[in-house]
């Protein structure tokens, strides 16, 4: 907000934002997007009520200052969670006593529609493998970082902030495992095959040993520097990958997540341990990827049957 928050109200902000970073099992990014959306909340308390007492958030502001969201052009999934985040905010200053009753229980959430994510199909998952083991190839240490990388989020399906957290003591190069700490601090192990071994091997005798400083420690992965590698470089180095492949659509370490997804359940991994290997809580979350497959064998039929 460019504003800032008048002291009663920025005392409640901060000490709502020491109990979600205390309290487990939220991200760093979902704990930011809570905090964003409680000013948010509490600048339109001023501006709508004139008021510095949390005590004046009722029902009918709450729906307002959602309302406001959605004229603005908000997502239906970010309405969504601003309506949850709204009801945590609100449970904690009724929990701590700082309003009487909590205006949230009434508070409905819009249903979120789901958008089919974008995938790979899988001779454009080998074209980009091949392609980042072809730069690698002079066993120059970000190539083989980069290779690495591409590797392990399609042939594992964990989350870029998962591998970026790996260190090398998480991976069994025996059992060809890494062990992952997912959300909620739940952990989990997901299988890899010879490919990402081959290219875990390149990195780990030829590539970090190059890049590995003091600052490194058990880090498997690392930048330039020496420390360890954040998602947002190797968000950089999926999307350089992918560039390198005429007709490859554009996406990040998600969409290398997506693809694994989908690719195992059309190779006939069964939904529930796909659901395992990707630490997703619910079946639900993971049945998209049947539809995605059920969409690609319905344009291959339309294509290829004869009274399509």
């Amino acid at each position: 907000m460019a504003d800032a928050l008048p002291p009663p109200l920025s005392a409640h902000l901060e000490e709502y934002a020491e109990h979600l970073e205390l309290a487990k099992g939220r991200s760093l990014h979902t704990i930011r997007a809570y905090v964003s959306d409680a000013e948010s909340l509490l600048h339109y308390l001023v501006v709508e009520r004139s008021s510095v007492n949390v005590g004046d958030i009722d029902l009918r502001l709450l729906r307002s200052w959602l309302a406001g969201q959605a004229r603005a052009g908000s997502a239906r999934s970010s309405m969504s969670r601003r309506t949850s985040s709204a009801r945590v905010f609100t449970a904690w200053l009724t929990r701590t006593g700082r309003v009487d009753a909590d205006p949230a229980l009434r508070l409905a959430s819009p249903s979120a529609k789901r958008a089919l994510p974008t995938v790979l199909k899988q001779n454009q998952a080998s074209a980009a493998l091949a392609s980042a083991e072809s730069g690698a190839a002079e066993l120059d240490p970000i190539a083989l970082r980069d290779r690495l990388i591409v590797e392990m989020l399609y042939a594992t399906g964990i989350r870029v902030g998962e591998l970026c957290g790996l260190d090398v003591d998480d991976v069994d190069t025996g059992r060809r495992l890494v062990r992952v700490i997912g959300k909620g601090d739940k952990e989990r192990s997901a299988p890899y095959g010879l490919p990402a071994s081959r290219a875990l091997d390149a990195w780990i005798t030829y590539g970090r040993p190059r890049l590995a400083t003091d600052r490194s420690a058990s880090a498997l992965l690392l930048g330039r520097r020496g420390g360890r590698i954040d998602p947002r470089q190797a968000r950089t180095a999926v999307h350089e990958v992918l560039a390198s492949v005429p007709g490859v659509p554009e996406m990040g370490p998600h969409g290398l997540r997506h693809s694994a997804a989908t690719h195992l359940l059309e190779g006939g991994a069964d939904l529930r341990v796909v659901q395992e290997l990707l630490g997703h809580a619910s079946l639900s979350t993971t049945q998209i990827y049947t539809h995605v497959s059920v969409d690609r064998l319905r344009a291959v039929h339309d294509r290829a049957h004869p009274r399509a």
